[in-house]
């Protein structure tokens, strides 16, 4: 069976399907004789979940480090916790019930207990007791629970979507690939696979459906297709096929130290999006001339707590010091839309892309945006730190934000702790209305990095992540180019630079546009960039730029991409 999805991640990956969901957790409430033999059930599924998180948390240490790891050890306390344990058996032996229903119905009780309570920390733990149930109930029911960093074989995992938390927990050593029921080119999981350089299907439909346990499968992340137990010779084309995506990325791999210049011997500079200090093994190894984004919202994921100043600082100054004198462009937290930190107990909304979110957020909880920017500012002497505000639709947000940064450099100043007189500040252009302004913007801004994915949908007024609108998602639509060139062109009037770190940046229909219009830098996943260099190094800036005005004046992405297609021979 041959299905059609979305190329999310380059590579083919041959393995066995491993299904990454919820399994089904429904039972009957039953009357038992020997309650001894249920508590001793419930004791020996407490007992397996523990070694699991065990195990869960040391994975999650080794990969994500210590911050990501406290998830699992509050997990393990209230697993270990007799205030919850005792009265769970305590129901099965007063009420001679099941082990499943005592479990339930006092894990039940205590969760609507804190969640009524005022204290928001004690509302978090409702949320650890709910994960902790279901996991030990998976065990009460004899069924598999999915965890995806206990993978110890070759698998494709295969799942409706991925959470970043899920694939964070991934081991690319054993997970060879995934595919997914929904999703796009810019959804998280897609952006986590290419960091992981594992290769991605994403937007099937109904991979889940189609697939069963232990299916052999083959994930073409090149060409967008899944295909359900090949045949033999399936098989082989696809082996033959992943040996020369492999002597290709060798190829790539000797431009690794060389600079980004095109045909006529024009530079630009080619950097990567990261989430964490662990991907900057990736830009090193990928020939990265830095770090155009620095997601830190996965500082603050997968976490019961916000993270201190001096967590966050040693984040920061990890990335700068691997960096060396390379720049690395920070964005500061950017939460809401498709990512939500549930301790901050905010509201829900009927549009979270076009809600309190990002920079609207950080300026309205300025307790929190200060602990970062004073992290941020400590860490800035250990290398090349460039501060990026997201979300800015105003130029009055940009003033906002700058002055609380002044307002934290002089506290630490005055506190005598070292900072960088050199720090740009810019912002990331991915409203419509800052793109259209981008000159009055530009006077006051060091930089501008251009967002392509929101741009893109808030532009075309579609949701990325709605299947049913997903032919709008249009990279190459005039309307973007015609604001992206707006800014490019709004920046170099005032001596400034323009960059973009939107996945439109690595798209090899878009690069030889882009090199054309004069952007100045491009960002993309780490695994993007030799193959742009490569791409870069064939194309005359010089031609590209000739092309510029019968581009913007088209009528349609299609004739944008044929176009470029002709032009140079894709």
């Amino acid at each position: 069976m041959s299905i059609k999805g979305i190329a999310a991640s380059s590579g083919i990956a041959i393995a066995k399907v491993y299904k990454l969901a919820t399994p089904d957790l429904s039972f009957d409430k039953k009357k038992v004789e020997n309650t001894e033999a249920e508590v001793e059930r419930l004791n020996k599924a407490l007992e397996i979940s523990k070694k699991e998180l065990e195990q869960i948390k040391e994975h999650a240490r080794k990969s994500l480090g210590d911050e990501h790891a406290e998830i699992f050890s509050a997990h393990l306390l209230i697993l270990g916790d007799p205030e919850l344990i005792n009265p769970i058996q305590d129901n099965i032996k007063n009420n001679n019930i099941n082990a499943e229903a005592a479990l339930e119905e006092t894990t039940n009780m205590f969760i609507d207990m804190f969640k009524a309570m005022d204290n928001e920390y004690m509302r978090e733990r409702a949320a650890d007791i709910q994960d902790v149930t279901k996991r030990v109930m998976a065990h009460l029911l004899n069924v598999d629970f999915p965890n995806p960093a206990l993978i110890n074989e070759e698998v494709v995992v295969v799942a409706e979507d991925l959470t970043p938390s899920d694939t964070a927990q991934l081991n690319k050593q054993f997970v060879k690939g995934f595919t997914t029921n929904i999703g796009g080119r810019t959804s998280h999981s897609a952006i986590m696979a290419r960091s992981l350089e594992i290769p991605a299907v994403v937007g099937t439909k109904t991979i889940v459906e189609d697939a069963k346990k232990d299916d052999l499968i083959i994930v073409d992340g090149i060409d967008g297709e899944v295909i359900v137990n090949p045949s033999d010779d399936q098989v082989e084309t696809y082996k033959q096929k992943q040996a020369d995506f492999e002597k290709q990325k060798e190829v790539w791999a000797q431009l690794k130290d060389e600079p980004t210049v095109s045909a006529d011997d024009q530079h630009v500079e080619l950097v990567a999006n990261i989430g964490t200090p662990d991907d900057v093994a990736g830009v090193v190894n990928n020939g990265g001339e830095g770090v155009g984004l620095y997601r830190t919202e996965f500082l603050y994921m997968g976490k019961t707590e916000l993270p201190s100043e001096d967590e966050q600082f040693e984040a920061y100054k990890s990335v700068l010091e691997q960096m060396g004198d390379k720049p690395v462009v920070v964005r500061t937290l950017d939460i809401g839309g498709d990512k939500e930190l549930n301790y901050l107990d905010l509201p829900d909304e009927m549009n979270p892309f076009l809600g309190f979110r990002a920079i609207r957020l950080c300026l309205e909880r300025d307790d929190i945006f200060r602990v970062q920017l004073r992290a941020l500012l400590r860490a800035s002497v250990y290398g090349n730190l460039k501060i990026m505000f997201p979300m800015i639709a105003t130029l009055d947000e940009f003033r906002q934000a700058k002055a609380l940064l002044l307002e934290e450099k002089d506290n630490l100043t005055s506190e005598g702790v070292d900072v960088s007189d050199n720090i740009e500040v810019g912002i990331m252009v991915e409203i419509p209305s800052t793109a259209v302004i981008a000159r009055q913007f530009a006077k006051e801004v060091d930089f501008f990095s251009i967002g392509t994915n929101d741009l893109i949908q808030y532009t075309m007024a579609a949701d990325r992540m709605n299947e049913r609108v997903s032919y709008l998602y249009q990279p190459y639509h005039p309307a973007i180019l015609n604001l992206v060139n707006n800014v490019i062109e709004a920046a170099h009037a005032e001596g400034k630079w323009a960059g973009m770190c939107g996945e439109m940046a690595g798209d090899s229909i878009a690069i030889p546009i882009l090199l054309g219009l004069g952007l100045d830098e491009f960002s993309m996943s780490a695994t993007s960039i030799l193959p742009a260099r490569t791409q870069i190094k064939d194309l005359s800036k010089q031609d590209m730029a000739s092309f510029k005005e019968q581009l913007l004046s088209m009528d349609t992405a299609d004739e944008v991409e044929q176009f470029i297609r002709e032009k140079t021979n894709q």
